[in-house]
């Protein structure tokens, strides 16, 4: 449990840095309090878990020979599809996360990699 949590928070953090620092990215909350829009981008990277959690792998396999022809780099456009579908997904459930096209996800996807893997460090998961 203590795992999917800090996973969540880390895909918060990534999100909101990448929405920050992204003009193509916005999440644009019903609420304008604090409150609501913390909400909302908890919503939104948990929709993102669960995209990385099942279809993420499902595309990794079915794609590893460009993952071989490109030594790994096939990564960044991968992310951008799951935050393309990530976007999708949001705004079919009526969370108004929206990302505006495939370059802007790649830079967000990339930014949003970097960004977890620092939170993920600085915050272990105890088991």
């Amino acid at each position: 449990m203590t795992h999917f949590v800090v996973k969540t928070l880390a895909n918060a953090a990534a999100l909101a840095v990448a929405i920050a620092v992204l003009q193509g990215i916005s999440l644009d909350g019903r609420d304008d309090s604090t409150a609501g829009q913390a909400l909302a981008l908890i919503l939104v990277a948990l929709v993102f878990g669960l995209v990385n959690l099942i279809v993420k792998p499902v595309v990794k396999l079915l794609s590893l020979p460009l993952f071989i022809l490109t030594l790994g780099l096939f990564t960044l456009v991968v992310n951008a599809l799951m935050l393309l579908l990530t976007s999708w997904l949001s705004e079919k459930i009526g969370l108004s996360f929206h990302v505006d096209g495939f370059w802007t996800a790649v830079l967000g996807g990339l930014i949003i990699a970097v960004v977890s893997w620092a939170v993920n460090l600085a915050l272990p998961d105890k088991n």
